[in-house]
């Protein structure tokens, strides 16, 4: 490769920058005016550039602008059509909302949408407002909207720092990351006090409160500095997307991944706004880690409720939420650290007393320790101070259970009793190892607290009940007080150990358990083949293993439908229904606990494959507060996997099998009507061309000649209704309306009433009969058999050349009986031997071929197999010609049922 040829591969431009710009020309664009604080004329800008654009043409109209009273904002207001708001009643009060479906219908190309971050009335279909503004987006229409910097979600905490004011109203910063356009309004702090004072912002009482708290000098400052920040840091997203677009050679963002590692408290928070941050700075992704130890299991409901909002925050924020399973914190963080590329760790400094991080380690310690090349940040949590240890304790302490330690009190006087009986026999140096076998045991039944409880219950009875002197806590010998002192810390030892190996094996069963269920409903999955067996096993699953109410909804011709509910529901409230069409639609949850609609009872997650959504799984429980926890996410996660591939399994496999049937019924349809349009024409045709010379010509032939034309119409009429006989016959059998009338029939006289019905077109032919003389009478349909060798008689005359023999032969072998039809024709193809039976299936046409429709060989086969017996097709060994074999089982008949039997047949003759 030339070195022009090397530069023109490098310059080519980035196919992930092509693909995000062509994606953001399906969506409508979206422009904020950012502003460092109220008052700096952010929606006195947007309504300046929107009558410019009312000016270019461009269709504008006014969603919802706040013009506070202020005229020369309100006069800017002239021009533009405004959509009348949505009037909502809430606890006695009227609010005015956004109306977002008029502006839907509306469709302009252009929409002002002022304050970005409010919060909607209860009532509406989002909560907030920038997701109103992300539902216009997604229609193709152009948004202009206003944002203060002190409602960005990563900077929220750092913005209560300077100001000591908490904003509750947020956005996530994913917004400002797909606007596409952030215009900075910037006013000099002096400029705005001046504002503030003259009354352009607040009425003046509200100024005067506003200018001594939180527009002072020093605030206004350090939030000009955030936003200015905040837009260069958008600015250079946008420089850097231009040059990837357009191949410009330039510095790439560095190859950096922040992992911010989050815990029970609420200083997690406070981290994982940090973490975004930081990485917004070094222009790299950030993942939120929580590592699940056996110490999980004893969290508090409140306390897991707070991971699972922290994880949550940090999926808001942008970031990735994960969560593993582990014994050792630190060693599943470096693990995941070095898997993942991590290259900066957030932690949060340890609130912890020193005696818990000597028992139990320091995770911040280790990390600094055992991460060389990855860089760790400590940061002190600054949302609330974290828990210590006795407010941990204090917390949890509605769930002390005194059963184990009351077992424990047993233990330890079990064996108190078993040193007794040894103490005749045994030095007590020995007899401790009584006590370290029952602290071992309550180690391993009950965990690390009550086997310590046993420790020191044992140190005690076994001072007082052994150690001289005994029935007392003196000690006499020093030399015991060492052996004491020693057994103490074995013991305490001991029972650490063994409470880590029962946490351990109580999360390995636990994990075992579940993946146990997992796999069993994926063998459960796969051998289901019924869209309803598959929906019902997946709520019934579902609903056992997370204790849930769930439902699932599928689309039909209606829209959207119930198909399956544990417990039984076929119906849901238009709530309920309204968020699963969104879903279902946008392919985004909604419902309760999300952003869309959370007014429903049910959350409603997508069932989606590669192929696209395929439902729609709602879940509910009827007690408050969140539905899942983490664990339990990711356990509904791999299940909703499963079933909605088992679920596209069997949609395909039925689209298959329409499309193979429809194949198939094209073909046979194709089929039908070329033997309809050409074989059954023929006979007709002759039997019109006969009738036409007779009608027309009768009285000049004579009666020679006339024989032969009645003969014709004779013949082809005979064919004619063969052919409409073996329509018949197959309709007959794909409809299974053949019953069968079996009867005790001798094999050599239905071969003669065969032979009698084909004498016409067998004239040409020699036949040889070569019957067995031991043939047993059979049971069977004697019309159906005779129809049979019949077709089989047919067969052999259209492609044996005149004057050859054809054999008709019966013998016994075994317990079965063998009638064939041998000609001496060309035979058959290798190819065709299979397909010989098939519908509307002959083999290539040859120049004497006599016309047929295919069908005289399947319906044969069909009859046989209905009587119970096969028939198969062969080519002959001593010389040319087809063999064909009906085996039939010979069932000797009692000799009354014979007598009966040959009555009947003589009746049918």
């Amino acid at each position: 490769m030339t070195e022009l040829d090397r530069d023109r591969t490098e310059k080519r431009p980035s196919p992930d920058a092509l693909l995000e710009a062509a994606a953001r020309e399906a969506r409508g664009r979206l422009k904020i005016f950012l502003g460092a604080a109220p008052g700096v004329g952010k929606t006195y800008e947007m309504l300046t550039a929107a009558q410019a654009r009312r000016r270019e043409g461009v269709d504008v109209v006014v969603g919802v602008v706040e013009t506070h009273g202020r005229r020369e904002t309100e006069a800017l207001l002239e021009g533009l059509e405004v959509v009348p708001r949505r009037h909502i009643d809430y606890r006695g009060r009227a609010l005015d909302e956004m109306d977002l479906d008029a502006i839907l219908a509306r469709h302009p190309r252009l929409v002002l949408v002022d304050e970005l971050a409010h919060t909607n009335a209860p009532g509406g279909r989002h909560p907030k407002r920038y997701l109103d503004v992300e539902e216009l987006l997604a229609a193709g229409i152009d948004v202009y909207s206003t944002l203060n910097i002190q409602h960005v979600e990563s900077l929220n905490d750092v913005v209560a720092q300077i100001t000591r004011i908490r904003v509750r109203e947020t956005v996530p910063d994913s917004i400002l990351d797909r606007a596409d356009d952030i215009e900075i309004i910037d006013l000099a702090p002096d400029e705005l006090i001046q504002r503030l004072k003259e009354g352009k912002v607040y009425v003046p009482h509200q100024a005067d409160r506003a200018v001594s708290h939180y527009f002072k000098p020093g605030n206004l400052t350090a939030l000009r500095e955030l936003a200015l920040r905040r837009t260069a840091q958008r600015v250079d997203d946008q420089m850097l997307r231009y040059m990837q677009a357009h191949a410009i050679s330039g510095p790439w963002a560095a190859g950096d991944r922040v992992l911010v590692c989050v815990n029970e408290f609420p200083s997690s928070l406070g981290l994982i706004r940090y973490a975004k941050r930081f990485s917004d700075r070094l222009h790299a992704p950030f993942t939120a880690l929580y590592v699940e130890t056996a110490r999980t299991q004893k969290l508090s409901d409140a306390q897991r409720d707070r991971v699972a909002d922290s994880l949550r925050f940090a999926e808001r924020l942008g970031g990735e939420a994960v969560t593993l399973p582990g014994d050792r914190i630190a060693d599943e963080v470096v693990r995941y650290a070095c898997e993942n590329n991590i290259t900066q760790i957030v932690i949060g400094k340890s609130e912890r007393s020193r005696w818990f991080e000597i028992l139990h380690g320091s995770v911040v310690h280790e990390l600094v320790r055992r991460t060389a090349n990855i860089s760790v940040h400590v940061i002190s949590g600054n949302e609330e101070a974290a828990p210590s240890e006795g407010q941990v304790a204090t917390q949890s302490g509605g769930n002390f259970d005194p059963i184990p330690y009351a077992v424990t009190v047993a233990i330890v006087a079990v064996a108190v009793g078993v040193g007794m009986v040894l103490q005749q026999s045994l030095r007590p140096a020995s007899i401790s190892l009584v006590f370290l076998t029952g602290i071992l045991i309550s180690a391993v039944r009950f965990g690390l607290f009550p086997s310590l409880f046993a420790c020191g219950v044992s140190v005690l009875a076994y001072n007082f009940f052994f150690l001289p002197p005994v029935y007392t806590f003196t000690i006499a010998d020093p030399e015991n007080v060492v052996a004491l002192f020693f057994f103490l810390v074995v013991a305490i030892l001991a029972s650490n150990v063994a409470g880590r190996a029962r946490n351990q094996l109580v999360a390995a069963r636990a994990r075992a358990r579940t993946n146990e269920e997992l796999f069993g409903f994926s063998r459960k999955l796969a051998a289901i083949g019924s869209l309803d067996d598959l929906l019902w096993a997946t709520v019934y699953q579902i609903a056992h293993m997370l204790k849930l109410h769930v439902v699932i909804l599928m689309p039909s011709v209606q829209g959207i439908e119930v198909k399956a509910g544990y417990p039984p529901e076929d119906e849901l409230d238009q709530a309920d229904l309204a968020a699963a069409r969104w879903t279902w639609e946008h392919s985004r949850a909604a419902g309760r606990g999300a952003d869309t609609l959370p007014g429903a009872k049910r959350l409603f997650l997508p069932l989606r494959t590669g192929g696209g959504p395929i439902g729609v799984l709602g879940i509910d429980r009827d007690e408050p507060g969140p539905l899942l926890t983490p664990d339990a996410r990711r356990l509904l996660d791999a299940l909703a996997d499963q079933a909605a591939i088992a679920i596209e399994r069997i949609t395909l496999t039925a689209d298959i099998a329409g499309a193979r049937m429809t194949a198939e019924t094209e073909r046979l349809r194709s089929a039908l009507l070329t033997s309809i349009s050409h074989d059954l024409r023929t006979p007709l045709a002759s039997i019109i061309g006969a009738l036409t010379s007779l009608r027309g010509f009768g009285d000049s032939y004579d009666g020679a000649v006339r024989a032969e034309l009645m003969a014709t119409i004779e013949t082809e009429a005979e064919r004619l209704n063969r052919f409409i006989g073996n329509l018949l016959d197959m309709t007959r059998l794909e409809s299974g309306a053949i019953e069968l009338k079996p009867a005790m029939v001798d094999v050599g006289e239905i071969v003669g009433t065969a032979l009698q019905r084909a004498r016409r077109f067998l004239a040409d032919h020699r036949v040889d009969v070569d019957l067995a003389a031991d043939l047993p009478m059979v049971r069977l349909d004697y019309l159906l058999f005779e129809q049979v060798l019949f077709n089989l008689l047919d067969n052999a005359a259209k492609y044996a050349p005149a004057g050859t023999l054809i054999t008709v032969r019966a013998r016994v072998v075994g317990e079965m009986i063998l009638v064939s039809v041998i000609d001496e024709g060309p035979g058959i193809p290798p190819e065709d031997v299979e397909r010989i039976f098939d519908k509307f299936y002959r083999v290539q046409a040859q120049d004497r071929q006599r016309a047929g429709t295919g069908l005289g060989l399947a319906i044969s086969r069909g009859f046989i197999a209905a009587m119970g017996g096969t028939i198969t097709a062969a080519n002959r060994s001593d010389r040319s010609g087809a063999v064909f074999t009906v085996t039939l089982p010979a069932q000797p008949a009692a000799p009354r049922e014979l007598d009966e039997q040959t009555d009947d047949n003589s009746d049918r003759r």
